[in-house]
Parts: structure tokens; C-alpha cells; sequence
């Protein structure tokens, strides 16, 4: 949920400070959201700016110019899922070989499936085309959209079982016969990590044969206790942007992207030209899903995750940025060799994006270690 949310964790949540607005910066919600009861405690949301645009736009910054996904992926594609009412957006470089593994990622509430671009031709290009990667955009995000019936933000369903089984119908559409499918590694970043871990054997329920699942930057005690400082931290965010060149600038400089490059090519498509006929004193681009919109959900994304992550039947990943911050029943699972702990320092809550060389490596290598595995040896995570 953004480097935001991560400040908060590492701050240990009550001594996180409040980031102080940028210049020109609103909040986040966008033009005819209505905003959901908050609890106690959560603060009010900030209200917008009624500056006038042209009072206060600037030209582009033409270093923060955005990329084409086209170079990181092979195909990009709208896939009909009937039994989520979906017409998916997926973005997928196929292995090159027929017993090739597909790297499966979904990302975090508020980003998109190209927020794993760099990571995805990491990935192809150090495992030299052994391993394949799809990527997709969640329900309410980037380019996925209902197939009947369009949804607003307000009517749009992200509870966590909703989101598990786009996944799972997804991949059975992509994959349709079991019997020929690749085998899958399941990587998934902030919520998307859940979502993983509940899809691992409800897949394997299907046939399908997952190698492992990783669970990237999201630990359930520390997110859940950093919760209520969300609404107060979602204030420090603008309304929305004069460009999509100030939108990934704006991106860069507050850290939540630290990787330029990165943010350059996922940043437009979580941003949306505000609709014709906008109040002037709207920004000209918008953010695509307001995540205080997203609320109502929070707690039920997060609670469970661990004991679902310990007892998921296949080889078991974490990634955090910087520190080691685990629960008391991950501690456990870890001294128990349940799992497979990597830290990388030097990034922000968006690993994948801030390290993507460094992320594909610590995937290959789980994947190496784990797909081809002799019979009678345990696989990581295996009691």
C-alpha cells in the first residue's frame, strides 16, 4: 500500500511522524468518490484543494517521460474470465521450453500487474528463458473491468476471497488443460501475498503443480497494528497530478518508488485523465482506485495470513525490505525451518520494483532449489 504504509511499520507505528505535503499536494480521493465510515480513530479525511489548475501547473519533467511495458513483456492482453464477470488484463512472457515454470504475480491494492515489469525481465532474462512470468491487474485496477456490468469504486467487490478466486479462475482459463500446464511459482506483493497464499491449494486442489509461493514485504501482527494510521497517512497524498510525468515524479521523490526506471513504467497505469467536464480546480489526472476506498477491506486482507502461509503444501518464501520484522507464529515457523527468509536491504516497501535484479535472483534461485527436487528430499517450508 505504498512506501507510506511501509514507513509506518518501520517506525513501529505510534512514533511513525506524519510526512509533510509536498507542494501542490491534495488528498487522494478521486472526483465523486463517496468515502466510507472510518472507526474510531482513523482521523478525517483531508479536504481537497480548490487552487485552480491553471494556477499551479508546470511543465513535464521530461526525465520522468513514461516507458513502454512493450520491452518487458511479450504479450499484453485482455483475457475473459467468465466466472469472475472479468475481462482480465495480463501481461505474459511464456517459458521457452515445455517443462518451463511460470512465474505468477500479483501485485498490492493501488498498483498494477506492470509493477513487476523490471522484475519480469529479470526474471526471463537470468533464468535464460526457463522460467516464463504473467503478470495481471486485479479486479478495480489498471486495465481489467467487468464484462456486464461496469463497477465504481464504491460498488466494486475486493473481499479476500472475491480476489482469491479471480486468481484461481484465471489461471485455469490461461491454463486450461492441467495435464500440459507449466508448473507455477506464486509470488505476490503486500495483499497480493495473501491472495497467494489462500490460492496455493485451492490451485493444487485444480492439479495444478505449484513449486512454491512467495509472500513479498507483509507480515499480518505489524500490518494489521499499522491499520489504523492509514487513513492519516493516505492524507499526505495529492488529490491527483498535472501529468502522468509529474505523477511518477512525484512517485520518486517521496521514495515510494526508488527506482526511476521502475516507476517510469508502472506509475500511468495506476493514474486516469480526470472525466470531462471536471471542476477546474481538479487536478488533469486522477488516481485510478482511491484506496481509502479500499477500507472496508483491510483487516480481513491481512488476518490469517501467517498460519496460511506455514501451512501452505509447497515450498514457502518471505521477502522483506531492510530488517528482519517477523510475528511471534512466524518467529516459530522460522526456527522450525518452515520457510525460507530473505531480507534486501536498501529497498522500500515496493521490493520488486526498487531491486528487481536483485528480487529475480532470490526467485530463481527458490525456484532452482525447489523444482526439481529428487525424490525422498524435502522441499523448503517441508516438515
Amino acid at each position: 500500500m505504498s512506501d507510506l504504509f511501509r514507513s509506518s511499520v518501520q517506525a513501529r507505528l505510534a512514533k511513525a511522524p506524519m510526512l509533510p505535503p509536498l507542494p501542490n499536494e491534495e488528498e487522494e480521493d478521486e472526483a465523486g468518490d463517496s468515502v466510507p465510515s472510518l472507526p474510531t480513530g482513523y482521523g478525517p479525511p483531508a479536504a481537497p484543494s480548490r487552487t485552480p489548475r491553471a494556477s499551479r501547473k508546470r511543465p513535464p519533467n521530461p526525465t520522468m517521460a513514461p516507458i513502454s511495458a512493450s520491452g518487458f513483456f511479450d504479450q499484453a492482453m485482455q483475457v475473459s474470465v467468465p466466472d469472475s464477470d472479468l475481462d482480465v488484463r495480463v501481461y505474459y512472457t511464456p517459458p521457452k521450453f515445455e517443462d518451463g515454470t511460470v512465474i505468477v504475480c500479483h501485485h498490492g491494492a493501488g498498483f498494477s500487474g506492470l509493477s513487476f515489469a523490471c522484475m519480469a525481465k529479470e526474471i526471463t532474462d537470468q533464468s535464460r528463458g526457463e522460467c516464463g512470468v504473467l503478470a495481471f491487474d486485479v479486479r478495480g485496477h489498471g486495465k481489467t473491468y467487468h464484462s456486464k456490468e461496469p463497477k465504481t469504486p464504491e460498488t466494486e467487490t475486493l473481499d479476500i476471497e472475491v480476489l482469491t478466486a479471480d486468481l484461481v479462475n484465471l489461471v485455469r482459463v490461461i491454463f486450461a488443460d492441467v495435464h500440459v500446464a507449466p508448473s507455477l511459482v506464486l509470488v505476490g506483493h503486500s495483499l497480493g501475498g495473501s491472495v497467494c497464499v489462500r490460492a496455493c491449494p485451492k490451485l493444487q486442489d485444480h492439479r495444478f503443480q505449484v513449486t512454491g509461493v512467495a509472500v513479498v514485504d507483509v507480515v499480518e501482527e505489524f500490518t494489521l497494528d499499522a491499520l489504523p494510521l492509514m487513513h492519516s497517512l493516505l492524507n499526505a497524498r495529492p488529490e491527483g497530478f498535472d501529468s502522468v510525468e509529474e505523477a511518477i515524479e512525484w512517485h520518486v521523490q517521496t521514495n515510494t518508488i526508488r527506482n526511476p526506471y521502475s516507476a517510469r513504467v508502472s506509475v500511468p497505469s495506476i493514474v486516469v485523465p480526470a472525466p470531462e467536464g471536471s471542476p477546474a480546480y481538479l487536478p488533469a489526472y486522477l488516481w485510478r482506485i482511491s484506496l481509502r476506498s479500499t477500507a472496508p477491506y483491510w483487516t480481513s486482507w491481512f488476518t490469517g495470513l501467517s498460519a496460511k502461509f506455514l501451512s501452505s503444501r509447497t515450498a514457502r518464501l518471505l521477502i522483506l525490505a531492510g530488517t528482519e520484522r517477523l510475528d511471534k507464529e512466524l518467529m516459530i515457523g522460522q526456527m522450525q525451518g518452515k520457510f525460507q527468509l530473505v531480507v534486501i536491504p536498501g529497498v522500500g516497501h515496493l521490493v520488486h520494483e526498487d531491486d528487481p535484479t536483485r528480487m529475480a535472483e532470490v526467485i530463481i534461485e527458490f525456484w532452482r532449489r525447489n523444482d526439481r527436487v529428487v525424490a525422498g528430499v524435502k522441499k523448503v517450508g517441508e516438515v
